[in-house]
């Protein structure tokens, strides 16, 4: 009789030993090439809001991992802060053409909408990035939107003419070319003069291409009319600058984090802005936010004990490899806190806060899946 009460207590403390870990960190598939009609999945994107629930985007590649071609925007949802999840729906399907860069956010302070209004933008391509770069082609910029949580969308908005200047542009000056919204989230302005702003980091290329892909640059558009309207900043004057993800420090300055395509620095670009992302007031590479090119997110972390600026991507100037999370406690002056997710082949992601313990990342693996990590705010910091 006492072997088997002891015997007991030993699988009682196992359990609980097991489902600490659990809780600490967790890691499931979310999308996987070569299931659900995709050869291919790429680009991630989260999102949190009401409590629990969290929606995950993609791009769907239909016939490999191209980045043009047949290409869909699909989504997965959880009810239950990210253990389970729904089956896949596919979003919007331009037929054989390409939809992608998926970026969504939620509109909290529209008095229309209490409950909140989901947006997602995204681009469509008539033709593959070089071939737009050599003017040849359009990129479109749209967004759906939602009111049931992500239940039912509505049609696509068009708002290519207000934030991408090309030739259909009525009077345009601006010889824009390519066009990509940031990858990953897209941000809302909480507090501050700016509150209710809408805004999206995105990219483009101007005139004829340049070595280095040195055209290219950053830039944001805008909306303080939840989506009626749409203004663009001006552009992060670094040349190459690229695949932007931002977020507003507890200051209310908003900060972009940047890749550069050309590769020359192997740091990230950091463009901060105290005018809501209108302008630029300083701009500069993070010596500490070491890179391949490739994308990368960023994400304010808030609760009653810790304000955490979190970054993610491969911390590699080589390869993409090693996915690894970093923490600021000082709006990106200096990361001491650094936890590696994942030592291999590890590219694309995107960061969200599911509540005052838990942090979710969605990212690129090996290639081959885009994963869902799921941890705690102890877990890293200890």
């Amino acid at each position: 009789m006492r072997i088997l009460i002891y015997l007991f207590f030993f699988f009682i403390c196992i359990h609980q030993l097991f489902s600490q870990k659990h809780s600490e960190f967790s890691e499931q598939i979310l999308f996987k090439n070569g299931q659900e009609g995709y050869a291919c999945y790429r680009i991630p994107a989260i999102i949190h809001f009401q409590s629990k629930k969290l929606l995950a985007f993609a791009e769907g590649r239909v016939d490999g991992c191209n980045d043009f071609g047949n290409v869909d925007i699909v989504m997965k949802s959880s009810d239950d802060s990210g253990f389970n999840w729904s089956k896949q729906q596919i979003l919007i399907n331009n037929r054989s053409s390409q939809v992608g860069n998926p970026a969504p956010v939620v509109d909290l302070h529209d008095p229309l909408f209490p409950s909140g209004r989901i947006f997602l933008f995204f681009n469509t391509g008539t033709q593959s990035e070089q071939d737009i770069r050599n003017g040849n082609g359009e990129r479109g910029v749209w967004f759906i939107t939602s009111e049931d949580f992500g239940m039912n969308w509505s049609p696509p908005t068009e708002i290519t003419q207000q934030v991408h200047f090309n030739k259909h542009t009525p009077n345009y000056e601006k010889d824009w070319r390519t066009h990509a919204n940031t990858p990953g989230h897209a941000i809302q302005f909480n507090e501050g003069v700016f509150k209710g702003r809408i805004y999206v980091p995105a990219n483009h290329s101007t005139g004829n291409p340049q070595p280095g892909f040195n055209e290219y640059n950053a830039y944001g558009y805008f909306s303080d009319d939840h989506g009626k309207s749409w203004q663009v900043s001006e552009d992060v004057p670094i040349a190459s600058s690229n695949e932007a993800i931002g977020t507003v420090l507890p200051n209310g300055e908003l900060m972009l984090n940047i890749r550069q395509q050309n590769g020359t620095t192997k740091r990230r670009l950091i463009a901060r802005s105290n005018d809501g992302g209108q302008s630029w007031g300083s701009v500069y590479f993070d010596p500490e936010l070491i890179t391949p090119v490739c994308q990368s997110s960023l994400f304010l972390f808030q609760n009653a004990a810790h304000t955490l600026l979190l970054y993610s991507g491969p911390n590699s100037t080589e390869e993409r490899i090693r996915m690894t999370l970093k923490a600021s406690e000082n709006n990106g002056a200096t990361w001491p806190i650094k936890k590696e997710i994942y030592a291999g082949i590890s590219a694309y992601s995107d960061l969200t806060q599911i509540n005052d313990s838990q942090i979710g990342l969605l990212f690129e693996k090996e290639n081959k899946t885009i994963n869902f990590a799921l941890f705690s705010i102890d877990w890293l910091l200890n």
